[in-house]
């Protein structure tokens, strides 16, 4: 970073920063819980020597802690993946079944959101397209902090929902289905095939909350890749020129995504060993009538606390997804 032509390329130069900020931050948080570990050693041996047994209650409370903190440190050491360190951007569509699926939506939206908040996490929404009664139709959130990604990419696939359905005057079970994508942020210094030629950009009229200004002009953009039939839109700024760039922020994320795709497709061609992957696969199910259960069909992780789980409490899942990430390696 001393070097003369460090700064010559700025967003580069300010990525090396945050990397080598998060090393310093990882490398720190050790020493912390290394310094307090042997104060508690020193504090567990003078309570043996006086026979003290009333320090043995906060010594064990303070070794809870520390382990506490400790396996939060590992997990963030698992996140060694390329782009685990970016921003994120989730989207969610409502799967068929009306208002009872778009309800559904919201409640994960909310979900995502308390988890990003209680991580310190900073959330925007980019699109949000309400339902026809309640809830969400799809809605897009791109949540910014270090490892945004890395811990969310877990979270990618079907989440699946068991109640008693709130709308249904005779009070039947329903399932509800929900689709969420996750995608790293990235940005100009990734390199990406795309050529604005083949994009065609639509205007239209914003929906939903925002003031008069939102919905009186042709504020939102929608941006369709004609080669490959992606698409991205973006209503959450008062601005079209900013709604463009959000929205190319997007188009970008997912031509990244989709081409990774295809490349880790053709290489599990080579090696034989190709299984077709369903972006629709089913990862989590979320039971809470006639018992509550959430249950994440890959790692077989579960709780009974479905209230906490819906609260963001969401560290069981993504911990037991990236631990078993690294058995596989």
């Amino acid at each position: 970073m001393g070097a003369p032509d460090f700064w010559d390329h700025p967003e580069k130069a300010q990525q090396l920063m945050r990397e080598t900020t998060a090393l310093k931050d990882t490398c720190e948080t050790y020493r912390k819980l290394e310094s307090r570990y042997e104060d508690m050693q020193v504090l567990w041996d003078l309570g043996m020597e006086e026979k003290d047994e009333s320090l043995y209650p906060e010594v064990e409370s303070s070794l809870n802690q520390l382990k506490q903190e400790l396996e939060h440190l590992q997990l963030t050491l698992l996140l060694a993946g390329e782009y685990d360190a970016n921003n994120a951007i989730l989207t969610l569509h409502a799967g068929a079944g009306g208002t009872e699926a778009q309800d559904w939506a919201q409640m994960l939206l909310r979900m995502y959101v308390r988890w990003a908040e209680k991580g310190g996490y900073k959330v925007e929404t980019m699109d949000f397209l309400a339902g026809d009664e309640a809830g969400v139709k799809s809605a897009t959130i791109l949540v910014s902090g270090h490892n945004a990604y890395g811990y969310l990419k877990s979270e990618k696939g079907v989440h699946r929902l068991v109640r008693i359905s709130p709308f249904d005057s005779s009070g039947r079970r329903h399932t509800s289905f929900v689709a969420l994508d996750v995608m790293p942020e990235i940005d100009d210094t990734v390199e990406v095939d795309l050529n604005m030629a083949d994009v065609r950009v639509d205007t239209y009229r914003a929906s939903g909350a925002g003031g008069q200004h939102i919905n009186k002009t042709d504020s939102a953009v929608r941006m369709t890749h004609i080669p490959t039939g992606t698409v991205a839109q973006c209503q959450s700024e008062r601005s079209q020129i900013q709604n463009r760039e959000q929205c190319l922020h997007m188009l970008r994320a997912k031509l990244f995504v989709l081409e990774r795709q295809k490349q880790e497709q053709e290489l599990n061609e080579l090696a034989g060993d190709y299984q077709a992957i369903e972006w629709g696969s089913q990862i989590r199910s979320y039971v809470f009538h006639p018992y509550n259960m959430v249950k994440d069909h890959r790692t077989n992780a579960e709780t009974g606390n479905v209230q906490a789980v819906m609260d963001g409490d969401l560290e069981l899942f993504i911990q037991a997804y990236l631990r078993r990430g690294m058995q596989g390696d």
